[in-house]
């Protein structure tokens, strides 16, 4: 028996192997694999010999808390607020981490989110938004936020009118401060200037100063330490002016702290453009729906519908939530989930989707879906999944980061103590850029040790490093929803980029999924009694070669013959008896299983297989009845789509059931470069893993229930949205609409995104790398660090909004055939 452990208390690679090695040596225990970065423990074992209680008591023999994760996880989003840099990213993620009975924690800066998995069993959210408390920020969950304004609009308000506040009153400040050195002494200057000072820093800075603290009361320093740290103590030395002939750094303080401000409601500003994918799908649901209650219409809230519930919606409405037609006909426009311009007609016993527009008649249609199980919700939560992911290559950005502010404090104290110590060789430095207006090396050592401390503290941004990711894949999968395409995480985005093959299922993806019989062949029976009993045995079957059959039948208006002991047979056909006689229709290998001879056949079948036909045989258990020949077309793009993956320097594989001949024509057609035929669906797993051992990366495209374990073991699964949601669910990347170009578009996405994400690290890594040193030589003054910093940040954001810009040009190059 195989599980999965949660193991609390690990902090590094050590205590990886500290696990490993109790487990390893305890019996019963037969293979272990421990995850430091999940915190999991993969533990194989005979359940004869030891139980999961038993494993546990041994993880916490090692001095380690342990639980078994199940299948009663839930998935949760949590808002976070006060949150401001990447530091404050880690603090709330190890505090969300190290709660039992949570998992897979990831929070953006850029959406102010916490995503998780969570065992109601062992945690509460009440406990978590306790937890997140006593660290200096709230939680609240995205149910529970009030509808009647945006977060991030009532964010940007607040922002907003502290950032016109401090800037009309530093404006005065500065004036005054002009006026004062360069054209006539003000009366009462430090007084004056110290009581509109005080506003600025205190009041409308109050949030930064009271992070600031939590965060230093936590030992977690964040990125409100250094502004707290460059404007307090500025502000309450400058009041010694009021006493004492000293340099007054109140202006400096003001300034600061105003910076701030203005950066974070720019910053919030451009943030709020990222987001605006969410913000346009959630727009597109509809708000109200009419429903008929008791023989009334009634109308009331989309949030109010139950399943069962009859709707009401008249041309030029929304469907307002999954349903299925129960009375009228109509055309619908279902651009928002196939892409397709032209309205789909409907009757009753079609499906609606929710969001979708009715064009044409008036119908009725039953509730199927509500909440979160509509279709739009889905899209919804695949995009949020995604904004919330992280890119592997954020992982050591993440490391850097805890670390960050600490550093910068640590070389604050250093330059301060520099600039007291060696007063001379700094006074030199800053004599040969004394053409700089803010370089003055003639003050007094303390002033210079001061202002240039003040200056390291305020110039430093991990803003920037923490908004690098997390903005660019917001801005990305946003792009990517636009498009049909729904990225599931970040992680695929980096290995996408870097796919050296693409595999593809054959039958719905490759293929329309839609085969009809080409041909029939029959040897003792005629044809109608041949179509009589293959379709009475395939009407049990769900395959699409099986409905194709049928059809064929039901075309000829047969009745079917009632079946006995039917049954499937995996990869190869299917069986069941009618009037005390077992029948068998499948491939060769069925026939070779039930030693039917069919070598009389075989001349037929290479034929009709090498025009990519599936050639059947029918049996009775002794001879051979007949053979049927099924076809399913290739999707009008499949060749051109092929073509340019091939282009890309990407290689093309097939993975099909079907028999070796059929395999090769169809891919000669579609111009794929590898074949891979006769495949159970249980067998599509070790094709992968031997695809990645051959080749490296590997993305699987499929839509099948039978596709979903090898879209698990590939490197990124791609699900077509026309598929099973059992194939969705297992993918890293679902294409909304039945368009193989989208694949080529991913590619590129992916490749985009990335780009973005490594330009923004340089320019947060140059930023820093730059700037820091600058400010220790004293070479910056510190109201020009605050403003530089406040940039830094905002160039990452608008970075990444320059992925809209960019044009996606993969799927030009696809030449549709007729």
């Amino acid at each position: 028996m195989r599980k999965t452990f949660k193991v609390t208390g690990m902090s590094c690679a050590t205590c990886a192997n500290s696990v490993n090695s109790v487990l390893e040596h305890t019996k019963g225990v037969e293979d272990v694999s421990v995850n430091v970065v999940n915190d999991t423990a993969d533990v194989t074992f005979d359940e004869n010999t030891i139980d999961t209680s038993g494993i546990i008591a041994a993880i916490e023999s090692a001095g380690y808390g342990a639980f078994l994760l199940d299948d009663s996880l839930e998935r949760v989003s949590l808002r976070v607020e006060g949150m401001t840099c990447a530091t404050c990213v880690g603090n709330v993620e190890k505090t969300l981490s190290k709660l039992e009975g949570t998992e897979n924690v990831t929070v953006s800066l850029a959406s102010n989110k916490a995503t998780l998995k969570y065992n109601p069993k062992k945690i509460r959210v009440s406990e978590m938004k306790k937890a997140v408390q006593e660290i200096g920020y709230d939680i609240t969950l995205e149910e529970e936020i009030d509808d009647s304004e945006d977060p991030d609009v009532a964010k940007m308000r607040i922002a907003k009118k502290k950032m016109l506040s401090s800037a009309i009153i530093a404006a005065i400040v500065m004036t005054l401060m002009v006026v004062h050195m360069f054209i006539a002494t003000v009366p009462f200057y430090t007084p004056i200037v110290a009581a509109l000072g005080a506003p600025v820093v205190f009041y409308f800075g109050f949030h930064v100063h009271k992070g600031s603290f939590k965060s230093l009361k936590n030992l977690s320093p964040n990125m409100d330490v250094l502004v707290s740290l460059g404007s307090m103590p500025p502000y309450l030395i400058g009041l010694m002016g009021l006493f004492f002939p000293v340099t007054t750094f109140i202006e400096m303080a003001t300034a600061i702290m105003t910076f701030h401000l203005i950066g974070k409601f720019l910053e919030s500003r451009a943030k709020g453009k990222a987001s605006q994918a969410i913000k346009k799908l959630v727009e597109l649901g509809a708000k109200s729906a009419r429903i008929v209650v008791d023989g009334e219409e009634i109308e009331v809230s989309t949030k109010e519908l139950s399943q069962g519930d009859l709707m009401v919606i008249r041309p030029g409405e929304k469907i307002p939530t999954d349903g299925v037609i129960k009375e009228g006909s109509t055309t619908i426009d279902e651009s928002l989930a196939t892409g397709e311009s032209m309205p789909v007609k409907k009757e009753r016993g079609d499906e609606v989707i929710g969001a979708t527009i009715n064009k044409q008649g008036a119908i009725k249609a039953e509730v199927t879906k509500v909440g979160k199980d509509t279709f739009l919700s889905q899209v919804i939560t695949l995009v949020e999944q995604a904004q919330g992911s992280k890119v592997p290559i954020q992982e050591f950005a993440d490391r850097v980061t805890g670390y960050f502010v600490p550093i910068i404090m640590l070389l604050t104290l250093m330059t301060f103590g520099s600039f007291l110590l060696f007063t001379d060789f700094h006074q030199g430095i800053m004599g040969t850029m004394s053409f700089l207006p803010w370089v003055n090396p003639d003050q007094s050592p303390l002033i210079l040790a001061f202002v240039t401390a003040t200056a390291v503290l305020v110039i430093a941004c991990p803003c920037a490093l923490g908004l690098g990711t997390p903005t660019a894949l917001m801005v990305g999968s946003g792009i990517g929803a636009d498009k049909g395409i729904l990225i599931r995480n970040g992680e695929a985005v980096q290995t996408l980029k870097d796919i050296k093959l693409v595999a593809f299922d054959k039958t719905g993806t490759l293929t329309l999924g839609e085969p009809v019989v080409t041909d029939l062949k029959t040897n003792t029976i005629d044809k109608t009694e041949f179509l009589q009993i293959a379709g009475s045995l395939e009407k049990g079957s769900e395959h699409t070669l099986a409905q194709a059959i049928l059809k064929a039948a039901n075309d000829e208006g047969l009745s079917m013959k009632t079946v006995h002991n039917f049954e499937a047979l995996s990869g190869r056909g299917v069986k069941g008896t009618i009037n005390d006689t077992t029948y068998y229709i499948g491939n060769r290998r069925l026939m070779d299983e039930q030693n039917i001879d069919y070598q009389s056949f075989e001349h037929i079948i290479e034929s009709l297989e090498n025009e990519a036909k599936t050639a059947m045989f029918l049996s009775d258990g002794d001879k051979i009845l007949g053979v049927v020949a099924v076809s399913d077309a290739l999707k009008k793009d499949a060749k051109a789509v092929i073509q340019s993956i091939e282009n890309l320097g990407i290689k093309t594989a097939m993975i099909t059931g079907d028999n070796e001949r059929t395999a090769n024509a169809i891919a000669k057609k579609a111009g794929i470069s590898h074949v891979i035929a006769g495949v159970l669906p249980d067998g599509k797993v070790d094709e992968v893993k031997r695809l990645q051992d051959a080749h490296g990366l590997v993305a699987m495209i499929g839509d099948g229930i039978n596709d979903a374990p090898a879209l698990k073991q590939a490197n990124v699964g791609i699900a077509l949205g026309t598929g099973t949601d059992v194939a969705i669910e297992a993918a890293d990347v679902t294409l909304i609409r039945d368009e193989l170009s989208l694949i080529l578009t991913s590619i590129e996405l992916s490749r985009n995104i990335f780009r973005k994400i490594k330009e923004n690290y340089f320019w947060a890594w140059f930023y820093n790398a730059v700037a820091i040193p600058f400010a220790m030589f004293g070479l910056l003054h510190p109201m020009i660090g605050a403003a530089a910093m406040s940039v830094s940040s905002l160039n990452v954001v608008y970075n990444s909004l320059r992925l809209r810009r960019k044009k996606m040009t993969a799927h030009m190059d696809v030449q549709y055939e007729t």
